[in-house]
């Protein structure tokens, strides 16, 4: 990596531009930000981040569209509810996730929230993240008759998946600092061990910047990129997500 630390100047000056509250009110991570709750906010940043593609302010309102068929309490809707009242969700769509995808996760959500307090503990970090995602997977897809077609809105490393979603999810989960932007609810899983959300726009920036050599948008890269913005804070890397998606947005490169 050339000129790290004039590289690390650069994007911390990035992070400290657009890691900012006023970030809050036109991105989806708005939804969860309008709960209190623990397991509200896990609950609706995990279906926000699984249902994060499109434009920005389509998510957020395909989002209070799901969250309002749950009377805007979705914990107590989800463990409470019974079969009957997943029919009105039959009109709720999002580009390819449709009314079949939507049962399938108020049934594992339900069945899940009705024996533990946190979806922190689907997440075994003690290995490896790369593990921690396998295994969320599988206990995701793990109950009886679980639809093949919903498999592919969570998306798993054992496939070379870049997992933007998941691990988008999990930096809203895990990061915390004072600029209140991830929520930092969970405190088992160390922010060091979080990967980057890549995706093609922080692909691009990060090739033209140099810490990103691999053409695919996989899990690959993100293994990749991951480890060279360790090199810059090993501590907190993944908050360069921010500069690298800002940059992108603001066009600078």
């Amino acid at each position: 990596m050339k000129d790290k630390q004039k590289l690390k100047a650069y994007l911390d000056n990035k992070v400290d531009a657009i890691n900012h509250i006023d970030f809050v009110k036109d991105d989806p991570i708005s939804i969860p930000k309008s709960y209190s709750l623990s397991q509200d906010i896990e609950i609706t940043a995990f279906w926000v981040a699984m249902l994060a593609w499109g434009q920005r302010k389509t998510i957020i309102n395909k989002s209070i569209e799901l969250f309002t068929l749950m009377d805007k309490a979705p914990h107590d809707f989800i463990v409470n509810h019974e079969e009957k009242d997943r029919a009105k969700f039959k009109d709720f769509k999002h580009r390819t996730f449709q009314y079949t995808d939507t049962l399938y996760f108020l049934e594992f959500l339900q069945s899940y929230y009705r024996k533990y307090s946190s979806l922190e503990t689907a997440f075994d970090f003690a290995e490896s993240a790369e593990l921690a995602l396998i295994g969320f997977h599988e206990q995701f897809f793990s109950l009886e008759h679980a639809p093949h077609r919903t498999r592919k809105h969570v998306s798993t490393p054992s496939r070379n998946s870049s997992c933007k979603k998941l691990n988008m999810f999990l930096r809203w989960m895990v990061r915390t600092d004072s600029a209140g932007v991830d929520f930092g609810i969970w405190k088992n899983i160390p922010a060091s061990h979080l990967m980057i959300p890549l995706d093609v726009h922080v692909q691009r920036v990060a090739t033209k910047l140099g810490i990103l050599k691999r053409t695919q948008t996989d899990w690959k890269a993100v293994v990749e990129l991951t480890k060279n913005l360790r090199e810059l804070d090993p501590e907190d890397p993944i908050k360069y997500d921010f500069a690298l998606f800002g940059i992108g947005v603001l066009g600078e490169l």
